[in-house]
């Protein structure tokens, strides 16, 4: 069940300048703008992963309910949370 219509028409992606690397030194994933690094954990790189700019919210929140068997309510809750703090920070564009 999705919760709004907003939802349905978020396609996000990374803001310009920002990209999603894997340190292999650190071992551990980064999302980097100019002058900020943020560690981001195994779940926020399986949101980002999917944060093209052709994708749907709904679409994201579908794709992860399915691979990891998880209930769709929690998985939207989570990537809604995430994105949403992602978005304030500037560092996704919804």
């Amino acid at each position: 069940m999705r919760t709004s219509d907003q939802d349905i028409v978020w396609k996000p992606r990374l803001a310009r300048g920002v990209r999603l690397k894997y340190d292999e030194i650190r071992g551990e994933w980064l999302l980097l703008a100019p002058e900020r690094v943020i560690k981001a954990n195994a779940i926020a790189v399986e949101i980002l992963q999917r944060c093209d700019g052709t994708a749907t919210f709904a679409a994201i929140v579908d794709d992860l309910a399915a691979q990891f068997s998880a209930g769709r309510a929690r998985v939207e809750a989570d990537v809604r949370a995430l994105l949403e703090e992602l978005a304030a920070k500037r560092m996704v564009d919804l």
